[in-house]
């Protein structure tokens, strides 16, 4: 595998505008750090209520540019068809072997769209196999460091935050280029929890995830397995 495809970060949504919602701030903290970062979007949304495939992508694009991606891809599964298949798992894992990034974030595996959750069940499920080199023995095994899930829709006990409030302004721009889900574009709109001042309501949530620590703004994330601290009263990890 060439070096030149890896990634510092990896995130995984299950359509464009998922990774935004949950860790646009964290991104740009990031990319503004100088790390690579990418998101794979592994739908089209073709099943959403607004806009098209073809202006989804032109959004997506438009936010990789204001959060400095230095990739964006798209797999091309089926909206409302992001089952555990093995052609499923196999696709997200060469995906992982391709940029082998050290640090992977998916969906919270609790959400009310279906496709969130089986999205963060994708990632795991892909984020395991990567490692095993008889798993598709075509393609060199990747040991991801670490695995995070960022929340989108319902807020549960993060273990780790962020502090984003320098950020905050362009994570508000990266959101804002989705126009045909957070805005009543034109009269055949329809009406979802999206159009509904979502935008505010996330912006809401990341203020009071940071209150507890004086934080203006804050994004969270949880782990299943435990966060190591080298030394205790630093901010060493």
């Amino acid at each position: 595998m060439s070096m030149g495809n890896k990634l510092d970060i990896l995130i995984f949504g299950a359509h464009a505008d998922d990774a935004e919602i949950g860790m646009a701030g964290t991104i740009l903290k990031h990319t503004a750090a100088g790390l690579s970062v990418g998101i794979c979007d592994l739908t089209e949304a073709e099943m959403s209520s607004n806009g098209t495939v073809e202006l989804r992508k032109r959004e997506a694009e438009e936010a990789a540019r204001v959060m400095g991606l230095a990739v964006r891809s798209n797999l091309g599964l089926p909206d409302r068809g992001l089952f555990a298949t093995p052609g499923n798992i196999e696709t997200v894992t060469a995906e992982i072997r391709k940029y082998s990034p050290s640090v992977v974030f998916a969906p919270y595996w609790e959400d009310r769209h279906p496709d969130h959750v089986a999205c963060s069940r994708l990632v795991e499920e892909a984020v395991f196999n990567a490692k095993l080199r008889r798993y598709m023995p075509a393609l060199p095994p990747v040991r991801v460091d670490e695995l995070y899930f960022y929340f989108i829709n319902d807020l549960a006990k993060a273990d780790v935050i962020v502090d984003v409030s320098p950020y905050y302004d362009k994570k508000v721009e990266a959101l804002s280029c989705y126009r045909s889900q957070f805005e009543k574009t034109d009269k055949d709109s329809v009406v979802t929890p999206l159009t509904e001042g979502y935008i505010e309501r996330v912006r809401a949530r990341d203020a009071l995830l940071g209150q507890r620590q004086f934080i203006p703004y804050a994004e969270g994330f949880a782990s299943k397995t435990p966060y190591v601290v080298h030394l205790f009263g630093t901010n060493e990890a």
